[in-house]
């Protein structure tokens, strides 16, 4: 257990493609995969230049031999996406004609590799489908958080680039004290209302490269890429003693919540994502087990 209420402000930010939900009523421009891995797969852009390649680094990774470990890049200027070749062995094509440099257009068709991808600009009609697709299939829906599916896929990426750069990595998870209580006394509209008041606390706290996630019914995990264990430690106790300042009204019932939160650091010891999370699970169940409220960590 930690004690300290300090956040993890020494962690070291990523600039590689933050983990970013969009809020509700935005609609970035996107790319959706037509054509290879991860079919259907959206991929929001933002102001950050978005690397294609077959690096692990590389905002969108493909692996394939064929594609270049940066094989283009798509930035934003005023008027818009633009796409741009970066040496590649085998080019990358626009509409099926290989450029160096374009102007993107609604609809318009990146190849790379095996790989297709479509445009689509923010103001595009089928961009707002695929913006609600992508909410339904991605974001938990009592708290916009990422829901279990897509907590795993991030999870896993992440693992896979902590790997391959021997870069620190920690997943905490975090589970509500005595919930059961809440809904038993209160019901579960109220149990709901305190379950997307900490889904707030959470993505609210937490740093915007974190990756926060609702993976069970009062069950939370977040994601801490470029953090050890020290540092992580450090940030979930001052999460603690922030959402232990939050207050309920319910019947006239003033109450306040708290957690519990086991931390685990990946390691090459650990041969997937399944033990990391069974790691942390272990120290989430000593933390139960020793009163509730604390953070525990495997040291």
């Amino acid at each position: 257990m930690t004690g300290s209420s300090n956040d993890a402000s020494t962690t070291q930010r990523r600039t590689m493609h933050p983990h970013r939900r969009v809020g509700a009523g935005e609609v970035p421009a996107c790319l959706v995969v037509l054509q290879g891995q991860r079919l259907g797969q959206r991929i929001n852009l933002g102001d950050e230049p978005l690397i294609i390649g077959r690096a692990p680094e590389a905002g969108f990774q493909i692996i394939e031999r064929s594609v270049s470990r940066a094989h283009c890049r798509i930035t934003r200027d005023p008027a818009g996406y633009r796409i741009k070749d970066l040496d590649s062995t085998n080019k990358t094509f626009l509409n099926d004609q290989p450029i160096i440099e374009a102007e993107l257009k609604d609809g318009d068709h990146i190849s790379v590799g095996s790989c297709v991808l479509k445009f689509m600009d923010r103001s595009s009609v089928e961009a707002r489908y695929h913006e609600e697709l992508y909410q339904l299939a991605t974001a938990d829906p009592l708290t916009d958080l990422y829901n279990r599916r897509q907590f795993l896929e991030l999870i896993d990426r992440e693992i896979a680039r902590a790997a391959n750069y021997k870069r620190p990595l920690t997943l905490l998870i975090i589970d509500l004290d005595h919930f059961k209580s809440i809904n038993d006394q209160f019901g579960h509209p109220n149990g709901d209302v305190v379950l997307k008041k900490v889904a707030l606390a959470l993505r609210g706290h937490s740093r915007e490269e974190f990756i926060v996630a609702r993976i069970g019914g009062e069950e939370f995990a977040i994601v801490l890429p470029e953090n050890g264990l020290s540092e992580a430690v450090r940030f979930a106790d001052s999460l603690r003693c922030a959402i232990g300042e939050l207050e309920f009204t319910f019947d006239d019932q003033t109450r306040k919540v708290t957690v519990s939160i086991g931390a685990a650091a990946w390691s090459p010891s650990l041969s997937s994502t399944g033990d990391l999370m069974r790691v942390a699970d272990a120290q989430l169940y000593r933390a139960k087990q020793a009163g509730r409220n604390r953070v525990c960590a495997d040291a």
